[in-house]
């Protein structure tokens, strides 16, 4: 399943984070309460596919490839933003915080995907200095978003699940 639209793995995921960056900004400038609510669905489908993918498929393929803590911090990371996703979801717009979670949600995105984009010391810096194929990693990741979309258009997902954060009672 070769797409020649992303050159490899790494250009999958950063065309995914500008994607979610321009919604993050259409969010922003929404005035009505029906846009946001669509706007923040988009938004968490997004976010939930590309954690999956990464954290199914990407993040493995690197791990004992790259700094260990580079990887750790990106699960942990990806776990907070999974909180906020799933409460976004649950939420509308009319909701005390909703706009706030959704600040905070971005928030998140943008110190995330600097340090995955960070130049020369970043993730993404780090997996291109492998031998991993990225090539054969992007249609792999590929095949596993076409899937988690049809699933989506289906019935939809499932909640996110956090992996390494423990939620645990107040």
């Amino acid at each position: 399943m070769a797409n020649q639209q992303f050159t490899d793995a790494i250009a999958l995921l950063k065309a995914d984070h500008r994607k979610v960056e321009d919604l993050f900004e259409q969010f922003e400038k929404a005035g009505s309460s029906a846009r946001k609510k669509t706007l923040a669905r988009e938004i968490c489908l997004e976010l939930k596919i590309h954690t999956m993918i990464e954290e199914e498929i990407f993040y493995p393929a690197f791990r004992g490839k790259i700094e260990d803590d580079t990887l750790d911090e990106a699960y942990v990371e990806h776990d907070g933003a999974k909180l906020l996703v799933n409460d976004i979801e649950e939420g509308d717009p009319s909701d005390d915080f909703f706009d706030a979670k959704v600040k905070v949600l971005s928030e998140e995105i943008k110190h995330h995907v600097h340090e995955e984009e960070m130049r020369g010391e970043g993730m993404f810096a780090q997996c291109r200095k492998t031998d991993v194929n990225l090539v054969q990693l992007r249609d792999a990741m590929l095949a596993r978003k076409e899937k988690l979309l049809k699933e989506a258009e289906n019935g939809g997902l499932p909640p996110a699940r956090p992996r390494v954060i423990q939620l645990v009672p107040a």
